[in-house]
Order: C-alpha cells, then structure tokens, then sequence
C-alpha cells in the first residue's frame, strides 16, 4: 500500500513536527531566538469612525477598535516596558516587535505617525515594528515614511482585507473594497515592505466557497504573512444590536475542520500569523468557545496529523 508523499515538516526543533509554517518559527529562525510581539494603542482613531467615510466602525469591531488587549497609556515606552517586565520571567532572552494595533495605525499627520514609531523602535529590545491598518489608508507620504522604516528595521505591515466580496463588504460597513487592498498590497511590495493580510471566517452571509474564494485571491497576491480570524460576535459592536444572535460557527470541531483544509491551499512560503481570533472574555457574545486560542491550535495540529496533510499539500 501506498503510504502517500512524506509530510512536509516547517519546524521540527524541541521535538516539534509543525506541518504549518507559522510566525513563530519564521521569527526564531530568522533571529536565532524567541521574538515576542507586543500591543499597542497608540491612540489612533479611523474614518470609519470620525465620519470622513462612515460613523461607528466596522460592524463587528469593538469600541477598542479590535485592540482590546493592547496596552494605550500615552506613553508608549511605559506601554513596552510595562509588557517586558510581565514577560521576561517567561522569556528572559527574548527580542520584541512593537505592533500598533488598535484602530487604523497609519491614519495621521506623517509627522505624528514617525513620532510614535520611532518612539517604539527607540526601546533598546525592540528589533522590529509590524502597523496594523486599512487598505485606503496608505496615502503617498506614509509608504514613503513606511519604506524608511523598513530600511532601518525588520518591519511588515497588516491589511485587513477580511472577505473579497462587496455584498458582505456593504454589510460590514468596511467602506473599502478589494481593489483598494490589491492597490495598497502593490504599492507595498513595490517597496520591499512585508504585508500580512486579514481574513475572517464566518461573515454572516458567506457561505464557504466565498470564503475560499476570498483566501484564493489573497494567496495570489503573495503576502508576506496571513491571518485567518473566525467572526467573533463582541459587546459593543454594531453586530451586538444587529445580529444579537448570530455564531459564525457552531464548534471548535467545524472551524478546524474549515481552517485545515484551508491550510491546505496556503502556499508553503506565506508564514501564518494567526489561524483563530481573539476576544477578551468579558466583551465576547459568540461563539463561546472562540477564547480558546490553544484549544483551537493544538486541534489544528492534530487534525493535519490525522489527515497526515500539511501547509499548501492540494497546490
């Protein structure tokens, strides 16, 4: 009997057989040691909230502007040491990226958004920066600001794109659509800057092959990095009144079951940066289970073992 082609193996150091490539593997090989990322708010709004494109935010973002972990005391240098010194016991060699996170990270004056990177690049552990943000906010002066720092630093930047499809783009309020992020991604990588891209599963009203369709175009933009992050139902989003009882995927066992055979279809060299979603507990509606960021990854693990498939194995 044919056992089938060997499994391909993207880490298999500390006895580990890891059949995804994922940042954390990425990073240690690439810097020789643990790289920790740390959130920041650095106090940024968005034009889906100011009202220069729309009121209110993403329908399923939460009033933190998905940042609810991330640390936003106006001092950003508090911020990082305060994270170091609860990390350090864990991990006393380890280097950090400071990731701005909450809101639309690029969305200033240029001269504000140097001020606070700079700011963050200048603690003595931080090798590196990673700047969350939307497509349409990437005018000239800040990818001019973005090639600079990337000169100087190991950095790459997070669109969220999170479905290709503008009947659910409308209903979401992005209020962007996926000729802006295929525009933003070109001008990007015209400049040699990492992207990593968002996707959520489960937008109510995506069926799966939308949302397949939506991870193939993103795969063919040949991203640095890519997040998967199943819809979370939070208090405080539009969605709370909207869609008081909606649950994008009724368990843990139907959302693995999606994310492997997803991974299948990821090509080998795009790292993976997430493959669930996070919620704090207190905000989070549904689906309950989804806080169970270890659950979901150790399954993960386990089902490519049990299938004996891999990263990018059906390409």
């Amino acid at each position: 009997m044919n056992p089938g082609p060997a499994p391909h193996f993207f880490d298999e150091s500390d006895g580990q057989k890891l059949r995804i490539h994922t940042i954390s593997t990425y990073l240690k090989q690439t810097f020789g040691r643990k790289i920790v990322k740390l959130s920041l708010d650095g106090g940024f709004t968005c034009p889906n909230r100011d009202g220069t494109k729309a009121f209110g935010g993403c329908a399923f973002c939460s009033a933190s502007g998905s940042g609810d972990m991330a640390s936003g005391s106006g001092d950003i240098r508090a911020d990082l040491d305060r994270q170091i010194r609860l990390l350090s016991g864990k991990w006393p060699d380890a280097g950090y990226i400071a990731y701005f996170q909450s809101h639309t990270n690029t969305y200033a004056p240029v001269e504000e958004l140097r001020a606070k990177f700079t700011a963050a690049l200048q603690h003595p552990d931080v090798i590196g920066i990673a700047i969350a943000t939307r497509p349409d906010c990437l005018p000239p002066d800040v990818i001019d600001l973005l090639d600079e720092l990337n000169q100087q630093t190991f950095l790459w930047v997070e669109l969220g794109v999170q479905t290709i499809h503008p009947e659910t783009s409308a209903d979401m309020n992005l209020c962007y659509c996926v000729s802006d992020y295929d525009d933003a991604v070109c001008r990007l990588q015209a400049r040699g800057i990492r992207v990593v891209s968002h996707l959520i599963l489960g937008l109510p009203g995506e069926t799966e092959d939308m949302m397949f369709q939506s991870l193939e175009h993103v795969c063919q933009t040949k991203p640095f990095g890519l997040k998967l992050h199943m819809f979370n139902l939070v208090r405080g989003s539009q969605m709370e009144k909207t869609h008081p009882n909606y649950v994008s995927f009724e368990s843990i066992d139907d959302y693995i079951d999606l994310v492997v055979r997803m991974i299948e279809q990821i090509p080998p060299e795009i790292v993976l940066h997430r493959i669930s979603g996070d919620a704090v507990r207190s905000t989070l509606i549904a689906p309950e289970w989804s806080y169970k960021k270890r659950t979901i990854l150790n399954g993960t693990h386990k089902k490519l073992a049990e299938k004996n498939t891999w990263q990018g194995k059906a390409l």
